[in-house]
C-alpha cells in the first residue's frame, strides 16, 4: 500500500494556489476534464517536488468543480498539517500578505490558519521549537482553527 494524495474541493483554483504558494507548495499536475466539468491540480511540497512527479510523495489534490456549488467543512475533517524551517517567517510572511493567524505560534511550535474555502491548516516548526518571543507570545486566537 502506498499513501497517494489528499483532496480538497476549492471554490476558486487560482486563489488556493496561490495561497499554497505562500505556504512552499509548487503546482506539478494538472488536468481539465470537459465531460466532468472539473479541473485537478497537485500541488507538492518544495522538498517533494521531484519525488512527487515520479509519484513517489504524496500530493495535495485541489478539486475546482466548474458549476458553482455549496461547500461544507464537514466536522470529520480535521486540518493539513505542514512543517516548516522558521515558523514565526512563515507566519509573518502570511500576515503580510492578507492571512489571519487563527492560532498564533505562542508556544513556537505550532500555529493555524485557514484556507479562503476555510479549511484548516496547521503549521509546525521543524525540529525544535522557537524561543518564546513577541509579537507571538501574547497574540489572541481569531476564529475558530
Amino acid at each position: 500500500m502506498r499513501y497517494l494524495h489528499t483532496m480538497i474541493r476549492v471554490s476558486n483554483i487560482e486563489a488556493s494556489i496561490k495561497f499554497f504558494e505562500m505556504l512552499g507548495m509548487t503546482e506539478i499536475r494538472r488536468r481539465d476534464s470537459e465531460k466532468g466539468r472539473f479541473t485537478n491540480v497537485h500541488l507538492a511540497a518544495n522538498d517533494d517536488i521531484e519525488s512527487a512527479k515520479s509519484l513517489r510523495a504524496p500530493t495535495l489534490e485541489l478539486t475546482y468543480n466548474w458549476d458553482p456549488e455549496d461547500m461544507d467543512v464537514g466536522r470529520a475533517f480535521g486540518h493539513l498539517a505542514f512543517e516548516f524551517d522558521d515558523l514565526y517567517e512563515t507566519c509573518q510572511t502570511l500576515m503580510d500578505n492578507g492571512i489571519t493567524i487563527n492560532r498564533p505560534p505562542r508556544d513556537g511550535h505550532m500555529a493555524f490558519i485557514r484556507t479562503p474555502d476555510g479549511i484548516s491548516i496547521e503549521l509546525l516548526q521543524k525540529g525544535k521549537s522557537l524561543l518564546v518571543q513577541e509579537p507571538w507570545a501574547s497574540m489572541e486566537n481569531v476564529g475558530s482553527w
